[in-house]
């Protein structure tokens, strides 16, 4: 029996999930909507994954979370390792492009940049505070211009003068957007303005500072936006590379590491058939009233955390 492992990424908005082979191809690979539900996404995602993989000629020997939700993800899952976004996203790029040393990455409701020398990570930023720029904002927009957003990169490449659109925040860029419809410019070159503010957006916060050089890969759900791609690369003066398993780098990433640096132990997918509940309480033996968040296998209390001493810890509920 040959081993496998099992990457998870899950994030805010989307669930993507891989199964590696001992030379890190792909054997399983899946991408869903997390709907706000991080433990169902995960079940359907293992489920997905289990229907693809030859379980005849494979057992998943390691399993590691990386995204948002690891920690709720890692203990319902019993993941042998966690580790963060940046380190997942670096490792799962350059095992795709070894000589990566931009990460240009936007994902559903964030965004981050990453630096790479010598395949090693040297520097990074993140911009976690407003969606401006991000997949939510570009769906949220496409909607108000009864569009679909995977149409966006296509319409935008059509327009030869795109409207300026203030973009650096939300509010603003609805505003704005509104305004400019109103005044009568064409819907592509208003598409096209919006993907063109995103990448000034994103160099200007994100970016601001860092020196970005080839070869330069963009990452997340939007790098799937033609459009964003074609103004990063005007921007930068610099090819762009999207992958096409790019969105899934995250994933490959964190099974890579659950290979090299994980716990190894038979995962049999029967997570899929338990049923997982979380329940918050706050501690009451101090002042700090720290808020324990509990994770619960069919009833019985297999993780909890949020204490920030030994009198918060919990065994049972």
């Amino acid at each position: 029996m040959k081993q496998a492992f099992y990457g998870i990424d899950v994030g805010s908005i989307s669930t993507k999930g891989v199964i590696l082979d001992q030379d890190h191809q792909i054997l399983a690979q899946d991408y869903l909507m997390t709907r706000g539900n991080p433990i169902q996404a995960v079940k359907d995602l293992t489920r997905s994954l289990e229907n693809q993989l030859d379980k005849k000629t494979y057992q998943v020997m390691g399993l590691g979370t990386t995204g948002s939700a690891r920690k709720l993800v890692g203990a319902v899952t019993g993941a042998g390792i966690e580790r963060n976004e940046i380190t997942a996203h670096a490792i799962g790029t350059i095992s795709l492009h070894p000589d990566v040393r931009t990460i240009l990455e936007i994902g559903g409701q964030d965004s981050k940049i990453i630096l790479i020398e010598n395949g090693v990570v040297v520097d990074y930023a993140m911009n976690t505070l407003c969606a401006a720029g991000t997949g939510a904002f570009l769906s949220s927009q496409a909607n108000r211009l009864g569009v679909a957003v995977e149409d966006f990169g296509q319409i935008a490449l059509g327009s030869k003068n795109p409207t300026p659109i203030a973009a650096r925040c939300t509010v603003f860029a609805e505003s704005d957007l509104v305004h400019k419809a109103q005044m009568g410019y064409e819907k592509r070159d208003i598409i096209a303005g919006l993907c063109k503010s995103i990448v000034n957006n994103y160099l200007n916060n994100v970016g601001r500072g860092k020196t970005i050089q080839s070869p330069i890969v963009f990452q997340g759900g939007v790098s799937k936006n033609q459009g964003v791609q074609k103004f990063f690369e005007e921007a930068l003066g610099q090819k762009v590379i999207v992958d096409p398993v790019g969105h899934l780098a995250g994933a490959i990433g964190i099974a890579i590491l659950a290979h090299k640096l994980g716990r190894h132990q038979p995962f049999n997918f029967e997570i899929t058939q338990l049923d997982f509940t979380t329940q918050g309480t706050t501690c009451p033996h101090c002042p700090n009233h720290c808020e324990i968040m509990c994770v619960l296998k069919e009833g019985q209390l297999i993780d909890a955390w949020g204490n920030r001493c030994p009198r918060g810890a919990l065994k049972t509920l």
